[in-house]
């Protein structure tokens, strides 16, 4: 679900995109730095890290492929967190692997970012049930409803941009919609393992009480 650099910017649509892309990481950034309690800060670098991993991991799927991105885990741990640990995954990436680049960090950041918080307002009640299989049904959900989410997202942002791109954006679409059991299956099953051994992961959104 990256978007290349220069993908948007070749039209007024596309620079709009690009800036609506800025405006919402941007404040979903300084939300999450503002909430965010510094004593767990290791617990976002390593979800931080864990997504810029996976999202490296390409699948191929007919003409496109597609990566595992943990949107909706990230969500449900981090909370508001998700947008800097995203943010700082893809400039690395950007910066490392040339994936993406400086003027669709942004958008990016936007099309993972803002899945994550969606899933965290949406489905944590759920993951704190007394039932196990409510638990992973919650997670579940949340993994899978994330991915479809940020490829909606990233089909729209790459459908202003006209042309072809609305073609590969459809086929990249279809693709991820494949994906989703495996993501929501992954997030599932991490909730539940992390549920039974280290539960207190679960029990804050990484808030700070002031």
């Amino acid at each position: 679900m990256h978007i290349a650099e220069g993908t948007l910017s070749g039209s007024t649509e596309g620079l709009v995109v690009l800036g609506l892309g800025w405006a919402v990481t941007a404040a979903g950034t300084a939300i999450g730095l503002r909430r965010m309690d510094y004593e767990r800060v290791p617990q976002v670098a390593l979800l931080s890290a864990a997504f810029f991993v996976v999202s490296l991991i390409q699948i191929p799927i007919g003409p496109t492929s597609v990566h595992l991105v943990l949107c909706g885990l990230i969500g449900l741990v981090l909370g508001w967190a998700a947008f800097p640990a995203m943010l700082v995954a893809l400039t690395l990436q950007v910066l490392i692997a040339g994936v993406g680049g400086p003027t669709t960090l942004g958008i990016n950041t936007f099309v993972m970012g803002t899945p994550a918080i969606v899933s965290y307002l949406l489905l944590r009640p759920g993951i704190h049930s007394k039932s196990e299989t409510v638990t992973f049904a919650a997670a579940f959900f949340a993994g899978a409803f994330a991915l479809l989410f940020g490829a909606l997202l990233n089909a729209s942002a790459l459908a202003l941009a006209g042309g072809s791109f609305r073609l590969f954006a459809g086929a990249s679409l279809m693709a991820h919609v494949v994906a989703m059991p495996l993501e929501g299956l992954i997030t599932a099953t991490t909730v539940v393992f992390l549920r039974k051994v280290r539960p207190e992961l679960l029990e804050a959104p990484l808030l700070a009480t002031r």
